[in-house]
């Protein structure tokens, strides 16, 4: 049990997926203590003796199985290994209670970097992608394996919590208020997130329930011109990506600034550094809005595949910059191409290693070869495929090979050369 993708090795165990998870968290930003309890419904994959949860640091008080007992368990190095009392059949399903607590942080890898729970000056962030959600919950940690949630979060009175789903109820409980999240899309465990802050609700007019998260005073001119437009970004993607796949988008700025945005499902995170006026800005609201549809809508099976996150969502820019007035499309695609063109050519699009896959080539490459595809099959041509692999691979695990054969499919055309050049090949190709 060694893990499922060498990209995030040690994460993750395939004879067994969960459906839904049930958490139940208390937390005290006060000293960062986190005392939870989490209920991992799950369905055997293979006759089922034993298994892996990933968890993180924090420590076990108990683990039931279908409300009993396991035969043993143990817990180190960021597993959590269970030996059931009953062999469960392939197919066959099973409800795993863990209760656990302490005081959760960042996972650190020299290759990854730090990803999970971090404290903020006056409250908290999580920023999972791709190993850290196992800093806060246990939980099968595997792109492949998405599944629903139920949040229960207790804060102190004051605090506002935001989670990766829809809003439920809130309950005055004491010295804290208890939140209640659901989301009932399917969800990767690094797309789920817990935000805690003292800040107030800004309300926006989209076609879905828009809120901004945020500290009182961050209205202004930036904000204005960032996160002001994005009922208007919103409308716009629907209408090149289709619909928005989820019931709710939430936008939290916290009062740290922080040095890149936080993807996660339905709900990005900023700093307040980020309500500037300025394209490095608004760009950035643009990708994380985009990533809903590519990367958390339809999500990589994967973490070679990044490139159909990263690759769409900067392809999302270059549209909403020609969009918004700004430069168009093709001249964002002509200025990063000669940007890309004096960089070295050791990279991989289709599978660029786990040092390099947050490489800014990944992302600029990824945008070039959808702006090289556009330009092959035409405008209407793209737009249309691009809305049919959101409609028919919503919730669900993607490859590059599953878009290179749904865009043949789709044109009626051999792709294969432009394909070949722009995603398995390390040289440059030439830009339409």
């Amino acid at each position: 049990m060694t893990g499922t993708d060498p990209y995030v090795p040690g994460h993750g165990d395939a004879s067994y997926d969960v459906l839904h998870y049930d958490l139940r968290l208390d937390y005290k930003p006060d000293g960062n203590r986190l005392d939870a309890e989490a209920t991992l419904r799950c369905r055997a994959v293979d006759d089922l003796t034993r298994m892996r949860i990933d968890l993180h640091d924090l420590r076990v008080a108990r683990v039931t199985v279908n409300g009993r007992a396991p035969a043993r368990y143990t817990h180190r190095g960021g597993a959590l290994a269970i030996w059931l009392a009953d062999q469960i059949g392939a197919g066959g399903e099973l409800d795993v209670r863990v209760k656990y607590s302490g005081k959760p942080s960042v996972l650190r890898t020299r290759t990854l970097g730090d990803a999970g729970w971090e404290e903020l000056t006056d409250g908290v962030i999580v920023a999972a992608q791709p190993h850290g959600a196992p800093t806060w919950f246990p939980c099968n940690d595997r792109p492949d394996n998405k599944a629903s949630y139920d949040f229960t979060v207790s804060a102190p009175t004051g605090y506002h919590v935001a989670m990766s789903g829809e809003p439920v109820d809130t309950t005055p409980r004491g010295s804290s208020v208890v939140w209640r999240y659901r989301q009932d899309a399917p969800m990767a465990t690094y797309l789920a997130t817990c935000q805690i802050g003292r800040y107030a609700v800004i309300e926006q007019d989209g076609p879905v329930p828009l809120r901004v998260v945020a500290p009182t005073d961050v209205a202004g001119d930036g904000f204005d011109a960032t996160f002001g437009r994005q009922p208007e970004m919103l409308r716009f993607f629907e209408s090149v990506f289709g619909p928005y796949p989820f019931a709710c988008y939430t936008t939290v700025i916290t009062d740290d600034d922080l040095e890149i945005p936080l993807e996660s499902q339905s709900l990005s995170t900023f700093g307040r550094n980020f309500c500037a006026d300025s394209w490095d800005t608004v760009r950035l609201v643009a990708h994380e809005l985009a990533h809903q549809w590519f990367g958390n809508a339809v999500t990589l099976r994967r973490w070679q595949d990044i490139w159909l996150h990263e690759g769409f969502a900067c392809y999302a820019e270059w549209l909403w910059s020609e969009e918004s007035g700004d430069d168009s499309a093709d001249e964002r695609a002509r200025h990063y191409y000669d940007r890309l063109a004096d960089k070295d050519e050791d990279l991989v699009l289709a599978d660029p290693g786990p040092e390099l896959m947050f490489d800014d080539r990944v992302y600029k490459r990824g945008a070039l070869t959808l702006h090289a595809l556009r330009a092959e099959i035409g405008s209407e041509a793209f737009f249309g495929l691009l809305q049919s692999w959101v409609k028919e691979n919503t919730g669900g695990s993607v490859t590059t090979e599953d878009f290179v054969a749904h865009c043949q499919q789709e044109t009626g055309r051999s792709l294969t050369g432009l394909f070949d050049a722009w995603l398995f090949q390390t040289d440059l190709p030439e830009l339409p």
